[in-house]
């Protein structure tokens, strides 16, 4: 994905009390200060400049333009003077698209020397910014405030982290997501209303049968598959058995045709995740691994066993850090490594981990699989890369959506694991595996998840914002009692905010 195709619009607020000079000039510094911004490097959206408003029509005006504009994903507010803010509410209340409320001023520094009463009328934005701030709280408006020095690189770096979020929201608006077969039987956590997350996220889950793809499948050429497996043989280690005097090459082609009937499928369709499940297989030879695991590469969401929600949550960690170093993937927390001089995680699933985590090159290679009743699939090895990451799940509690997240440090393997066929990560969660495993058990948190080497918690948390949903994050500074009492506080707080 290409952010730029992507536009932020810079909407400052005045009034015409001070003047057309002042106006004149509020404008110019208005026009320098996003064109900076759009030219950072740091910014990943086109940032574009809007005339300064100064009054209610013109505000609720811009307001419903930025609704119906597509390539619009949001809006950088700033009051460089002092703005009424009963001005806004039309405008705030006509808004869809998400804000963030920039606090900031022309100047870094005060003239002391020159500083006169012109200058104080029109650098406001001290008291401005209050201003408008109020009546943000007032009509209960979800946005990020930034304060600071629109050059200083804290607060570049808030605003990035705020628009691939907002990118992410607004990729998310009208998503479709493909479940080929149902959920895993009797699986609590990747079931829930898919109604309410296309009212309250913006996507559409819809399921179909085993047979609409193998279809497709089917319709695959042996052209197109001698193709598909030069790329493996450019990409990946392939070991001996796949190449074509290899006894296993035929299973290989399998692979390959799998790959290239489910991606005509999610293309022919406009899809932007998908599902799969071990148990409904009915006409394919094998469980779709290699398959998925290029796709999500590609910037797909993925999630196992039907789990759609975290399909659409790898999606948008996807889209969130498109262009930053470190991968994102589908990902299951799988054993532990319980040692009381260091207690870590090891995290793999069956086959479908994303190669963007991977430290050196994969290697392609069968190994038996003794679930699914099919033959058994190529997969992907490797290790992960080491470093900071973030495991995120998404649960439906029934009368709202929780996301939960864990920072955490990938960690070396403590041996070689000569054995284990699938791809893994060892981490150390934080603050530590006793206190991260319990509260997010008691959060109710998956077992299926979104990793990512490339997002900070406060990408999520700004995602989580824009959803209007429920954010829980377990990092360093947890401590498990006051966890608790977030729980409870929470649950008191999204019950009175649904109303009856």
């Amino acid at each position: 994905m290409n952010m730029k195709k992507f536009d932020v619009w810079f909407v400052t607020g005045s009034q015409h009390l001070y003047g057309e000079e002042t106006l004149k000039q509020v404008a110019e510094h208005s026009k320098t200060i996003a064109k900076a911004l759009s030219d950072s490097k740091q910014i990943p959206a086109n940032i574009v400049y809007k005339p300064v408003v100064t009054g209610p029509e013109e505000i609720t005006k811009l307001c419903i333009e930025a609704n119906t504009t597509e390539q619009c994903v949001g809006l950088i507010t700033w009051m460089h003077t002092f703005s009424p803010a009963k001005m806004w509410i039309a405008g705030l209340n006509a808004l869809h698209k998400p804000f963030v409320h920039l606090h900031t001023q022309y100047n870094r520094d005060i003239p002391w020397s020159e500083i006169d009463m012109d200058f104080m009328n029109l650098n406001q934005s001290a008291h401005g910014g209050r201003e408008f701030g109020f009546i943000g709280t007032r009509m209960g408006k979800n946005r990020k405030v930034i304060v600071g020095f629109w050059q200083d690189e804290d607060v570049l770096n808030s605003l990035e982290t705020w628009m691939r979020s907002a990118c992410a929201w607004h990729d998310l608006q009208g998503a479709k997501i493909a479940r080929f077969g149902d959920n895993m039987r009797e699986v609590a956590v990747t079931e829930g209303d898919k109604v309410e997350a296309q009212i309250r996220l913006g996507y559409s889950v819809n399921a179909y049968g085993l047979g609409d793809l193998v279809t497709v499948i089917n319709e695959v050429t042996d052209a197109e598959t001698d193709r598909l497996i030069s790329e493996y043989e450019d990409a990946y280690d392939l070991v001996k058995e796949l190449h074509p005097d290899g006894e296993q090459y035929a299973a290989l082609r399998d692979a390959a045709k799998i790959e290239l009937g489910m991606r005509r499928f999610l293309e022919d369709g406009n899809f932007k995740a998908f599902t799969t499940n071990f148990e409904n297989l009915h006409g394919m030879r094998q469980l779709p691994g290699l398959a998925v695991q290029r796709l999500m590469a590609d910037g797909y969401g993925f999630g196992a066993e039907g789990d759609w929600k975290t399909a659409a949550l790898v999606r948008v960690m996807k889209v969130m850090s498109t262009g930053l170093q470190g991968g994102t993937s589908f990902m299951e927390d799988y054993t532990y490594h319980l040692d009381p001089k260091g207690m870590k995680v090891l995290g793999a699933h069956m086959l479908e981990v994303c190669a963007s985590i991977a430290e050196g090159k994969p290697r392609l290679k069968i190994y038996p699989l003794s679930i699914g009743g099919k033959n058994d699939p190529p997969r992907l090895v490797f290790n992960a890369k080491t470093g900071p990451a973030l495991n995120a799940c998404m649960i439906d509690l029934g009368n709202r959506f929780r996301i939960i997240v864990n920072a955490v440090d990938v960690v070396p393997l403590g041996a070689p694991l000569p054995n284990l066929p699938v791809a893994r990560v060892m981490w150390s969660p934080k603050p530590n595996l006793n206190i991260a495993a319990a509260a997010w058990i008691l959060a109710g948190g998956a077992h299926h998840t979104g990793f990512t080497q490339a997002l900070t918690t406060e990408h999520m948390e700004d995602f989580a914002d824009m959803a209007g949903i429920e954010c829980l994050i377990i990092d360093e500074n947890t401590r498990f009692p006051d966890f608790k009492k977030e729980l409870r506080w929470n649950d008191v707080y999204y019950f009175m905010q649904r109303g009856i």
